[in-house]
């Protein structure tokens, strides 16, 4: 038979992902999607509480700022009612430089303390075009809707990317010497640079992360967007947006992602697990009724099979409360919700 695709197999890597080991997630919106889905499966995962940062110089400085305990540039904070920092994404705001700089402090100790504990680093690279404030002379990883006229609108090289990843692990690994790295380039694609400049961007990106893989140890690359342009390409895939990925292409690229990165215990983990997700979002018709509370009881089994490789008290409760409470529950109709993000 024909195959009308060109699917991707990537290789099940030497090393494995256990559950309990830390995760470290930084860099585009798809960071976070896989970030999020890890934690609803229980992996020892710490998204970056800076926020969505798109290129790789901006996720650099980030993490090293952390891993060095700088302070945020002083000349970096915006003006007006509403301060922002040129470095940090909009979500952190406030009211003056003084409260702001309190706020990204403790944003920096919290990165700070939970790369010190990552086995592993999950980068997601979104863009190399970058635009340099002119007063700074620096990148900035947000305008925050600041006038165009204050900055220079530049594209990034694969040499620059490639240096400034070199300074970053060796910050890194001065602390943590077993760190190991994943870079992935996110699959959205950042239509206001044009189709074009989007193809630009994402070749150069690859090219760096080509560069690195190949001249330090410990550092991995997963073909997340080649997943994407390659083996899925159809709009089908993509939300209303047309930009972004859907639910169908996320559960393909996360299935992909398991199979190289995940040890064995773990994938038996994650296949059990999903079934169990699915019976917790359960709702009934009728709360109280014999049968229900047969599932219930049954349910609970079956999470009480893994309390030992998981934490699995928020379940245990959930379920509890609804065997002590039938009549608390309600009569509801069943929402077959199947969001697994």
């Amino acid at each position: 038979m024909t195959d009308f695709r060109t699917p991707i197999n990537s290789p099940r890597s030497g090393l494995r992902m256990a559950i309990s080991e830390p995760i470290f997630t930084i860099g585009s919106c798809f960071a976070d999607s896989i970030a999020n889905r890890m934690a609803s499966y229980k992996l020892n995962t710490s998204p970056n509480p800076s926020g969505i940062l798109y290129n790789p110089v901006s996720i650099h400085g980030m993490l090293a700022m952390a891993a060095e305990g700088m302070k945020p540039a002083a000349d970096h904070y915006t003006s007006g009612e509403v301060v922002h920092h040129y470095d940090f994404h909009s979500l952190h705001a406030a009211s003056s430089q003084q409260h702001l700089a309190a706020t990204l402090q403790d944003v920096l100790s919290s990165c700070n303390d939970k790369l010190a504990k990552a086995e592993w680093l999950i980068i997601t690279y979104g863009t190399t075009w970058v635009y340099r404030h002119k007063g700074s002379g620096r990148v900035v990883a947000n305008c925050h809707k600041q006038p165009a006229s204050a900055f220079v609108k530049e594209l990034l090289t694969a040499d620059e990317i490639t240096a400034s990843f070199h300074k970053l692990i060796a910050a890194l690994r001065a602390a943590r010497p077993t760190l190991k790295v994943i870079l992935t380039i996110s699959p959205v694609r950042h239509l206001k640079d044009t189709l074009e400049g989007n193809s630009i961007s994402k070749a150069v990106l690859r090219v760096a992360c080509n560069n690195i893989v190949q001249s330090e140890s410990n550092v991995y690359y997963f073909p997340a967007y080649e997943i994407m342009m390659d083996d899925l390409r159809d709009y089908r895939f993509y939300k209303a947006d047309m930009i972004h990925p859907n639910e169908l292409a996320e559960d393909y690229i996360w299935e992909k992602f398991s199979e190289t990165w995940f040890d064995d215990d773990l994938l038996r983990f994650l296949d059990a697990w999903k079934s169990i997700k699915q019976a917790l979002k359960h709702r009934p018709f009728h709360a109280g009724t014999k049968a229900h509370q047969q599932f219930l009881r049954a349910t609970l089994q079956r999470v009480d099979a893994w309390k030992h490789f998981v934490n699995v008290d928020d379940e245990r409760e959930q379920l509890l409360s609804q065997m002590k409470s039938p009549e608390h529950v309600g009569l509801q109709e069943d929402q077959g919700n199947h969001s697994l993000i």
